[in-house]
Parts: structure tokens; sequence; C-alpha cells
């Protein structure tokens, strides 16, 4: 972290196809090793299973999920006096889109789909109607800083 001034954020340029900022994020938080054009066949691909299974927009249920996995809270550690103690924080909005687009991207590669084009679609949809891992993976998160709210007068 720097200590003279804050980072600039790069301006992430629109997806070619849906012009959205939220496809060319997801699209690089599932890249691998550099590989763009893999990625995006693999989102692109999930979208046209969506459209088939879902028979709906494909970016109204990709936006839906992002926003049931997104965190409001989470828990960051603090030292006091020799102890650690888990204080629970609010997320920042950018970080909440980050940790919902990681948190997708790594329980759809843990399902047990054949592809990852059929693993991504079926975590999508499942969070877009509220179930599935990632979603399961924000309430416990939930759960962890709702438990920790003894500590949050530790808050900095």
């Amino acid at each position: 972290m720097s200590r003279r001034r804050a980072a600039v954020k790069r301006v992430v340029v629109a997806d070619p196809r849906y012009g959205d900022v939220l496809v060319t994020k997801f699209t690089n938080g599932l890249m691998n090793e550099g590989k763009r054009s893999v990625a995006e066949r693999i989102l692109y691909g999930a979208f046209a299973v969506i459209e088939k299974k879902m028979r709906q927009e494909p970016l109204k249920v990709f936006h839906e999920a992002i926003e049931n996995v997104k965190p409001t809270l989470e828990v960051r550690s603090r030292r006091v006096g020799g102890a650690t103690y888990q204080v629970p924080v609010e997320v920042r909005a950018a970080r909440r889109q980050s940790l919902a687009i990681r948190w997708l991207v790594g329980m759809a590669s843990k399902r047990s789909e054949n592809t990852m084009t059929e693993r991504l679609a079926a975590e999508i949809m499942d969070a877009a109607s509220n179930r599935g891992a990632a979603v399961k993976k924000r309430e416990d998160t939930h759960r962890m800083a709702e438990a920790n709210k003894a500590f949050s007068h530790y808050r900095w």
C-alpha cells in the first residue's frame, strides 16, 4: 500500500458484445494467465446456456446474481493489547463487487458439471434465485459479522 497517495483507479472499457462494464470486470476475474478470449468464450457460452434454460435476458440474470452475492458486512482482524479481534466493518462498493465476482468464479470452478461454461451458467442461475455456494458464502460472511458485533467498538 502506497504511503504517498492513493492509487489511481483505471477506467475499465465496456464489453464489446453487451456494452457493459460489469461483464468486462467479470471477464477479467474469470481470465487465467492472460487468456482473455478463452474467458470471453466461457462467459458468453454461459450466457447462451442461461438464455436457453431460463428463457430470460442473460444480462439481467447476471446482474441479479451479482447483486445477490454482494456482501454488505465483513470481519477484519484488529489487534488490541495482545488479543486479535474479528471486527465487523461495512464493505466499500468496489470491494463488494470484486468479492461477488471472485466468489462466483471460485464457487463455479468447484462445481461438478463437465465444462466451465456449464458450471458458471449453473452458479449464476443459482445465485440469481438466491441459492448456491456463492450466496452461502455471503450469508456465512454476514453471520460471522453478526456474531462479532460485540467487538464493533474496535472499529477504526
